[in-house]
């Protein structure tokens, strides 16, 4: 096959194949039929129709996070948007115009050398796309919403090969569906972001507790939680024997100093937003395999506490603050569900050897089944190969409803299945 247009195309055994196909978690090492690596719009709409024609499995490869190594296809077409990684900032409009190979690292640097930023992930090699599309959670959205609250416009190659402009005029129910229906509907080719003056300052503050103390100091985190103001995002890590408390604060010190109860060894680290943004960074990228289970907690009575600290027993257990601008935007606004979500619980673990790959699960799994009778949902970002389960559990029945109509207009055939996937209707689930 030849490609028309300025696609690269990379079959097994070509020089940069093997480094097109890594992912993220090393779990997966699937070994796509073509990569098809595009360089503009018309290399996705190319791409799309040669897979279609070709009757190949479409898989869209940006930052290569997806915890079920959905980026790739195993014998089929493989879509790498890697070389659209551009990122323009127009100061004056406060906007960000972001191709949808970017990774988050391109859009923090181009708005922060004006001052501004806005809501992306924690991580830096993160790929925009999967992140804002699913949702977008990150330091900023407690004062600004979700990433996916802040596109103003979205460019969009569709499962027919059509390019669309979608914002809240042109296409309103597919721009409702962008914000946080994740990849189901199409191929996300350029972003257009609001802006936000930020400044270019951040703080990271943390309290490490052990042995009984770790009780009374997290229902005293979770109490100034509920108080806080917006600039701040409380956040909490439990190891065995562990509790590490705290929040990340950003924009200028303003002399906010909760405590978190005695006992506890405190550090203050000031540092610029870029590095906060980079500080989360995996060293070695994709060299681990990977194992994720996480909540959504509405609410964190005692006893949701109590087994928080015991699932780090098991393995890394962590929470982050949601609530302020996330809460603020009405439930059927966006199909990002479970605004009214308290915190976020993930627990995860990795490893090297394949040989561990069960012992590995096996942790994660019992550490969130200890949380599993306060779980009110699911971040669909933070699915793994939970199926349609999980997509429920993702998507208040309501907006699963809509979110279905939306691919019976826009890709009946699902194409785009190599996702959290929406299913056509008559699909079998």
């Amino acid at each position: 096959m030849t490609m028309t247009g300025t696609a690269e195309v990379l079959r097994p055994g070509d020089r940069g194949y093997d480094g097109a196909r890594q992912v993220w978690n090393a779990m997966f090492d699937r070994r796509p039929a073509m990569i098809v690596r595009c360089r503009t719009v018309r290399d996705v709409v190319a791409a799309v129709r040669t897979a279609r024609e070709r009757d190949l499995e479409v898989s869209v490869r940006c930052g290569g996070h997806s915890a079920a190594g959905f980026g790739v296809t195993d014998g089929g077409l493989m879509i790498d948007l890697t070389p659209l990684g551009l990122a323009s900032v127009d100061p004056a409009r406060r906007r960000a115009y972001v191709q949808g190979g970017a990774l988050l690292g391109a859009l923090d640097d181009a708005a922060q050398r004006h001052g501004l930023a806005t809501t992306a992930g924690n991580v830096s090699h993160t790929g925009v796309g999967g992140l804002t599309l699913g949702g977008g959670m990150g330091w900023l959205a407690r004062r600004f919403g979700l990433a996916c609250d802040n596109v103003v416009s979205y460019e969009v190659v569709t499962a027919d090969g059509e390019i669309l402009r979608v914002n809240a005029e042109e296409h309103p129910e597919l721009f409702w569906g962008l914000r946080g229906g994740g990849g189901n509907f199409g191929i996300v080719t350029e972003f257009e972001f609001a802006l936000h003056d930020t400044g270019t300052e951040a703080l990271v503050v943390e309290s490490t507790f052990t042995g009984a103390a770790r009780h009374a100091a997290m229902r005293r985190w979770r109490d100034e939680h509920l108080a806080a103001p917006r600039q701040a995002t409380f956040t909490a890590s439990a190891g065995p024997g562990t509790l590490t408390l705290g929040y990340v604060w950003t924009g200028p010190d303003t002399g906010y100093r909760p405590t978190f109860g005695a006992g506890g060894v405190q550090t203050r680290r000031p540092m610029s937003y870029l590095q906060l943004q980079r500080r989360e960074d995996t060293t070695g990228r994709h060299a681990l395999r990977r194992y994720g289970r996480s909540h959504y907690l509405k609410s964190m009575p005692d006893a949701a506490l109590d087994a928080f600290i015991a699932a780090g027993e098991h393995c890394g257990a962590g929470l982050q603050g949601y609530g302020g601008a996330i809460a603020d935007v009405p439930q059927d606004a966006t199909a990002f569900g479970h605004r009214d979500t308290m915190f976020e619980f993930g627990a995860g673990s990795s490893w090297t050897d394949p040989a561990d790959d069960d012992a590995g699960r096996d942790r994660a799994r019992a550490a969130a089944a200890l949380l599993e009778p306060f779980s009110g949902g699911v971040y669909v970002n933070a699915l793994g190969e939970e199926g349609s389960a999980g997509v429920r559990r993702a998507y208040p029945p309501a907006k699963l409803a809509r979110l279905t109509a939306l691919k019976d207009r826009y890709d009946p055939h699902n194409v785009f299945h190599l996702n959290q996937n929406i299913k056509p209707t008559g699909t079998a689930s």
